[in-house]
């Protein structure tokens, strides 16, 4: 059965076009992909992303428990700061891409995938040595307020000093009246945040970001743009450019695996292959022929096929083709060429420096 957000008549009366997504009821779009993707670069727009799941380790030993499930370390940050991690499983690929957030060594929360909610927290369940998980998915609804406007429009509907809460960091307070976590996250490459609240105050936070947003020319956004935005950016999507088969060294996320940190699940064989050489590597490219490069699509060198489109689109901001996709490591170099199969045609394409979309 497809399951609702709080959010969902509040979609419709908007008239959102709605589609299915990992099993939820979920609005892909409300006016046009362009305008909404537009509306985040150049002023803000709101997301509902009540569909992400949130599990909570609460206790003595949270953190170190934590600690050995994700890639990440989360002795390093201070509470109030949250860190971009990986579950992996023993191979070093991804069971799920998450943001842990640091309330206090002894009480960790983990924002999961939609589409992962029931497995993680199982996953969890089955691996966590010390404190035991808690799934709170049901206990939140999340909205996401991005763009260059959105620190103003979140300012003038709480009392807490926003100016104060950096990038990856939160704080909680109340907005519009709603008792929210205030982080300054997000997946779309602009500034802004995703406020955590209960939720039956979901309604009531939507509609007066939306109302006190009109000077700013807020726009409801759906799930096309989302793509668009942090396709962009060149962040990952579990699914399409990270999974269980793909570790996070050939996803050029060494960045999140702290290989000094004590042993966490998958450290083993990320160690093994960083001293045997990567093979393999997720690489940004445009294409330099006519065609949208889509997920699936071959990319062939010479000919043959040697790797695969995990996520492609016409950059509505960077206004090219652009694609990701795993190759050879001799082919991931920037500048190095390739070809991508489109409905029978090899249609030629340049290795190029991520992120797309370069801000000023």
């Amino acid at each position: 059965m497809t399951r609702r957000t709080p959010l969902n008549e509040a979609h419709r009366a908007l008239g959102a076009r709605m589609v299915d997504f990992a099993g939820w009821d979920m609005p892909v779009q409300y006016s046009s992909v362009i305008a909404e993707h537009e509306a985040v670069r150049n002023g803000v727009g709101l997301f509902d992303v009540s569909h992400m799941g949130e599990v909570e380790f609460a206790g003595p030993g949270a953190l170190e428990t934590v600690n050995g499930l994700i890639s990440n370390d989360l002795a390093r940050i201070a509470d109030g700061q949250a860190v971009y991690a990986g579950l992996l499983n023993e191979q070093g690929g991804f069971v799920d891409d998450v943001v842990a957030y640091r309330f206090s060594p002894e009480r960790i929360l983990i924002c999961v995938n939609a589409s992962n909610r029931e497995k993680d927290f199982a996953w969890m369940k089955a691996h966590a040595r010390g404190v035991a998980p808690v799934d709170r998915g049901d206990e939140y609804a999340q909205i996401a307020v991005q763009g260059p406007k959105a620190a103003g429009l979140v300012q003038r509907l709480t009392k807490t000093d926003t100016s104060k809460i950096g990038t990856y960091r939160f704080a909680e307070g109340e907005v519009a009246g709603v008792r929210c976590i205030i982080s300054r996250t997000g997946y779309t490459g602009e500034d802004g945040f995703e406020l955590y609240c209960a939720p039956d105050g979901a309604v009531a936070l939507w509609t007066a970001l939306l109302d006190a947003g009109q000077q700013d020319g807020v726009k409801p956004c759906g799930l096309g743009c989302r793509d668009s935005l942090r396709t962009e950016m060149k962040y990952a999507l579990y699914g399409n450019d990270i999974d269980d088969s793909h570790t996070a060294l050939e996803a050029g996320l060494g960045w999140i695996v702290k290989l000094d940190k004590a042993a966490f699940i998958g450290k083993d064989a990320l160690v093994a292959q960083k001293a045997a050489g990567v093979k393999r590597k997720l690489v940004g490219f445009e294409l330099t022929g006519a065609g949208i490069p889509r997920h699936g699509y071959p990319i062939l060198k010479d000919g043959a096929r040697v790797g695969e489109v995990t996520s492609g689109t016409m950059g509505p901001s960077v206004k090219k083709p652009i694609g990701i996709g795993y190759v050879p490591a001799e082919l991931a170099s920037e500048g190095s060429t390739f070809d991508v199969e489109i409905r029978g045609r090899a249609v030629p394409a340049v290795v190029v420096k991520t992120p797309f979309l370069k801000k000023p």
